[in-house]
Order: C-alpha cells, then sequence, then structure tokens
C-alpha cells in the first residue's frame, strides 16, 4: 500500500506524541497483518514490510511449493510456481505481494482500531517513561478541567491529576489558571492521567525551599524533616555543615524574602523554621518556640516527654487548637504532653502525698524514693524489685513489701473512685471527675479564638529574629 503522506505523518505524530518512529511503524504493520488475516483468515501467511525509503507498506503472502495442492491458501503447485519463480523447487516458499484495496471496509475498521490502540499503549509508556524519573519534582501546568472534585492539569504532552484529597482547603482555581504542584506518583497501567500531583505533601514545602534557597541545593544547609497542616501552618527543621552559616536565617532569607516567596506560593500558609539539634529534649524545646520550656521529663521507654512551662507561656506552647503541639510532636516524632508549672507543682505534691500515705512509708523513706525518680504511689506500684534495692537501706524483701503495698493501695483508690460515681448524685460526680488539665483549659478557650495566641512564631518573627 503506497501512502505518499506516510512517512510525514509517521514523524509528526513521533515528534507531537513523543512515541518512537520504530513503535510506530511496528503498529502499521500489526494493524495491516491482522485486516489480513480479517480478510483471508487465519491460516494464510501473511508478512507486512514498510519501506522507510518508499514509504510504502507492503504485504506478502507466502505459500509453500508443493506437488499436490490439498490447501490452496498455504500451498502452490510446482507449475504454478515456476510462473512466479523459474528455479523454484518442491518445499520452497514463495511470497506474492498482495493487493491491500480488497482488504474491505471492515478489515480496514480492524486495522484502525489497533492502530489507535497501539499509539494509545505507546502514548502511556512514553509519559510513563518521560515522568517517572521526575517523581518527587515540582511541575508547572495549567488547569484544563475539572472532574467531579479533582483538577485536571495540561501539563504539555500529557495531562495531571491533582485529586480533592491532595487540595489544600480553602484553595480555589478557574480553568486556565496557572498551578504548582508537587509530582506524588507516576502510574503505569490506567485509564485516566497517569501523573499524580499533590499540594499538601511535605515534600510539596522542602522543594519549594530547595528552589528558593542555594544553600540547600548546593548541601550546606539540610532540610531534617517537615510537617504542615496544609493552608495553615507548617514547620520544618534544618541543620547545617557549615559554622559559618545559620540555617535558620538562610531559609529566612535577607528581610524574609526567602520564606516570604514559598509563604505566598501556598496562599498565606504560615511557617515555623526550627533549628535541628542531635539532643531530642532540645530539639523539641525549639519546635515548641516562641514559648519558654522550664523542664523536659523524657519517657524513653514509651517515647514520651512531658514539658513542663511557666504558666503564662501554656497557650503560646500549646497553640491555637493544639496546632502548635501537635505539628511539633509529629516534627520531632516524640509524643508531647505540655502542662503548667503550677499544674506540674500540683501533681508532684499529690504524688509525694500518696507515697507518704502508705503504710509504712515514712517521710525519710519518702523522700528517698522521691529522689530515685519514684514520685507517687502509681509509679512505685509499678517498680520492679532490681530498681528498688539500689536506694540504700532497701533489700529485696523490703522492695517486694513496698511493691505489694503499693499496688494495694491504687486497687484501694480505684475502688473507691467507681463506687463513688456509681453513689453520688449527677451534678457532684460531674463536680467530682470534670477537673480539666491545663491544656484541655487552654484549647477549649482557643477554639472560638480568631486569631494566633500572642507571641506564637511565624514566618515573619522569624524573619525579623533574624535581622
Amino acid at each position: 500500500m503506497l501512502i505518499t503522506d506516510v512517512k510525514r505523518v509517521i514523524e509528526q505524530v513521533s515528534r507531537d506524541k513523543g512515541i518512537d518512529r520504530q513503535v510506530l511503524i511496528k503498529a502499521l504493520e500489526e494493524a495491516l497483518g491482522s485486516a489480513a488475516r480479517k480478510k483471508f483468515g487465519t491460516k494464510v501467511d501473511i508478512e507486512v514490510q514498510y519501506n522507510d525509503a518508499t514509504g510504502e507498506i507492503e504485504v506478502f503472502q507466502f505459500k509453500d511449493v508443493t506437488e499436490e495442492v490439498t490447501e490452496p491458501d498455504i500451498q502452490i503447485s510446482l507449475d504454478e510456481g515456476r510462473k512466479l519463480d523459474s528455479e523454484c523447487e518442491i518445499g520452497d516458499s514463495l511470497g506474492t505481494k498482495m493487493d491491500t484495496t480488497t482488504f474491505g471496509r471492515i478489515a480496514a475498521q480492524s486495522a484502525k482500531q489497533v492502530i489507535i490502540q497501539k499509539m494509545k499503549d505507546a502514548e502511556r509508556d512514553a509519559v510513563y517513561s518521560g515522568f517517572i524519573d521526575r517523581k518527587g519534582e515540582i511541575i508547572n501546568g495549567i488547569v484544563q478541567r475539572f472532574e467531579r472534585n479533582d483538577i485536571i492539569v495540561n501539563l504539555g504532552h500529557t495531562e495531571g491529576i491533582l485529586p480533592a484529597r491532595e487540595k489544600v482547603p480553602k484553595e480555589s482555581y478557574r480553568r486556565g489558571d496557572r498551578i504548582r504542584a508537587f509530582i506524588m506518583d507516576v502510574l503505569h497501567d490506567t485509564r485516566g492521567p497517569q501523573i499524580v500531583l499533590s499540594r499538601t505533601h511535605p515534600e510539596f514545602l522542602i522543594n519549594l525551599f530547595k528552589t528558593e534557597v542555594p544553600e540547600i541545593s548546593e548541601g550546606i544547609v539540610t532540610i531534617m524533616g517537615a510537617v504542615r497542616e496544609p493552608g495553615i501552618r507548617a514547620k520544618f527543621s534544618v541543620t547545617s555543615n557549615d559554622s559559618d552559616i545559620d540555617p535558620v536565617g538562610a531559609c529566612v532569607g535577607m528581610k524574609g524574602s526567602r520564606v516570604q516567596n514559598v509563604v505566598q506560593e501556598l496562599r498565606g500558609e504560615k511557617i515555623d523554621i526550627i533549628s535541628w539539634h542531635i539532643d531530642p529534649a532540645k530539639f523539641v524545646c525549639n519546635a515548641l518556640a516562641p514559648a519558654e520550656i522550664s523542664r523536659v521529663i523524657i519517657d524513653e521507654e514509651n517515647n514520651s516527654m512531658e514539658v513542663i512551662v511557666p504558666d503564662e507561656f501554656l497557650s503560646i506552647a500549646i497553640g491555637k487548637k493544639g496546632q502548635n503541639v501537635r505539628l511539633a510532636s509529629k516534627l520531632t516524632k516524640w509524643h508531647l504532653d505540655v502542662i503548667s508549672e503550677t499544674r506540674y507543682s500540683e501533681a508532684m505534691q499529690d504524688g509525694y502525698n500518696s507515697l507518704v500515705s502508705l503504710p509504712g512509708i515514712g517521710i525519710s523513706l519518702a523522700d528517698a524514693l522521691y529522689e530515685k525518680g519514684f514520685f507517687s504511689a502509681e509509679e512505685l506500684s509499678n517498680a520492679s524489685v532490681e530498681d528498688l534495692i539500689q536506694i540504700r537501706g532497701i533489700a529485696a524483701g523490703k522492695a517486694n513489701q513496698l511493691i505489694d503495698i503499693a499496688t494495694n493501695y491504687m486497687s484501694s483508690i480505684g475502688a473507691i473512685d467507681e463506687t463513688s460515681k456509681e453513689v453520688l448524685p449527677d451534678d457532684e460526680t460531674d463536680n467530682e471527675i470534670s477537673a480539666v488539665s491545663d491544656v484541655q483549659e487552654v484549647l477549649k478557650e482557643n477554639i472560638d479564638s480568631d486569631e494566633d495566641a500572642s507571641g506564637h512564631s511565624s514566618s515573619e518573627d522569624n524573619a525579623a529574629k533574624d535581622d
């Protein structure tokens, strides 16, 4: 079949769709082979070849030369064969060029479907191979259309999808708007768009800073972690391998120029830049800034920390609706329990009183236990004999006795509490058990507030501090 424009069409499609020429040529050959078999049956021996020099697609039917022809579709007599090739012999295979115009409309339609499907598959493979290495990068696109709550983004040769779950709350786009997003995933076998985008992923924030801060791309400043509540607030920690370069200052930039560019891209999302520290306690203190920290009690076994702050800094440490402490906990990967100094003092006094109230424990023994880290009867009930015998004057027998006393005391306290709940009227029960912690009180106060707690750090505060 001679198609004068077939070569030009192959070149154009290859260029526009990014599909290799050989893939297109193979698709054409397979399509014509399928059309021929559709017309003449599956028994015929068909071979299709594309002549790149002439632009001709040739279809050949091969038949074996035999003495007696029993299957005309695949066999030819010696006499007929010698009309085509005077030197042919029994057993040779002769190919005759077929007239493709005789394939018919149905065969041609079948060839068209094969070509379309092959091109779709080739285009999908080209998109996958072109974008799989770009996974984790930032890409620019144009909003093309909306499908339900998802945004379809035009990325040039292909489309990407920004799912509703990956959109920043309260962000709105119109058709034709330019959009910047993070390539979260590249799919291979899918009917819809293959490129999955995100604007809420923490890596989007990290990549934005990489484009704004040369020290990060040069490897001088390293981002150790990032957490976000998209559209509201973000925290990320940085460190520097050069003592002369302040990592926080490098990210903030002159007069906050670098961080403001990122804030603008994120539609006003506030960003806290934290100095990373190898000491978990100091890192937690940095993450809760600008709140002042009085004391940090580390429980490595449960991967938690009790953070004590001055009463006036409690609301700052917790943040609006618990936002500050929640982000700090995710960033540091420690469970954080923030309490005020007053509440901590009361809890410690109550714990000490519970020790003194135990039978057989005087003030001197209570002081010794308190100094060794057993601050209450509950902690004593959970202690081991090995821990207690480290205290001077306590042998193994005495240690077992103390643990039993503390365990019985806690059991009796629990039984009394259950009985009180059953006996007391509803209003008195509420008064007994509604002692709300400082954290809960602050959270309740902040639920209806429209502004952040005074002194809460923001990207502007960081900028002013650096300047």
